[in-house]
């Protein structure tokens, strides 16, 4: 009975993690789609991103709901990860845990933690500064200003390359992670083929679209 609960338990917490990364993947997704107009038009930059920065149900619904995701993917995580580890009695080096994974899959907390400490530079550098000019320093809406900001931060080599590094650990992250979370919540039929396809590509195209932004803004400001 003991021995169901904790595996019950154990089941439980990876599909809360599969359904909170299928979560952040749809961020992710709308996130890119918003960055890509800066490469194409500043106009619609700037009108898409103070839609988003001054509409109250994202602000105050969707934002907190964001970060809370965040939080809870990546503790649960770390969580499930140390679990794991205790529970193997051979480790992968003597397991020779390659032959049968793929070096994402069995690096899934290295890729994610470098991922949560790219996040905390994107807060640092847009969230944050974001958060200052609204509620702090109480400043008025300035629906131009979002395209210059965003510039400003690829201006810097170490900075942008820091953001390729951090974009090309998180397509590892979603290579296995994307086909993993469908998996955990138990989608298992004549689409899976497909699903596996698309995830893949996800995890070439939206980490890599970022990457494109970023090196189009340093070369260009």
């Amino acid at each position: 009975m003991a021995k169901s609960s904790v595996l019950s338990s154990s089941i439980a917490k990876k599909v809360a993690m599969a359904l909170s990364g299928l979560f952040l993947i749809s961020f992710l997704a709308l996130h890119f789609s918003m960055n890509l107009t800066s490469v194409f038009s500043e106009e619609t930059f700037n009108a898409g991103s103070h839609f988003m920065g001054y509409n109250p149900l994202i602000q105050y619904v969707m934002q907190p709901i964001l970060v809370a995701g965040v939080i809870f993917h990546f503790v649960m995580g770390f969580v499930l990860d140390f679990k794991n580890r205790a529970a193997r009695p051979i480790s992968y080096a003597k397991n020779n845990g390659a032959a049968n994974a793929s070096w994402a899959s069995r690096n899934m907390i290295i890729s994610g933690a470098v991922v949560l400490a790219f996040l905390g530079l994107h807060f640092y550098d847009f969230w944050f500064p974001e958060m200052v000019y609204k509620y702090v320093e109480s400043n008025p809406e300035e629906p131009t200003r979002y395209y210059e900001e965003l510039v400003h931060k690829f201006e810097s080599p170490i900075r942008t390359g820091i953001y390729c590094l951090s974009f090309l650990l998180l397509s590892l992250h979603l290579w296995h992670g994307f086909n993993s979370s469908f998996q955990s919540v138990g989608f298992n039929n004549k689409y899976s083929k497909a699903l596996h396809k698309l995830g893949y590509a996800f995890a070439i195209i939206v980490p890599f679209g970022f990457i494109f932004i970023a090196l189009f803004h340093h070369f260009n400001h």
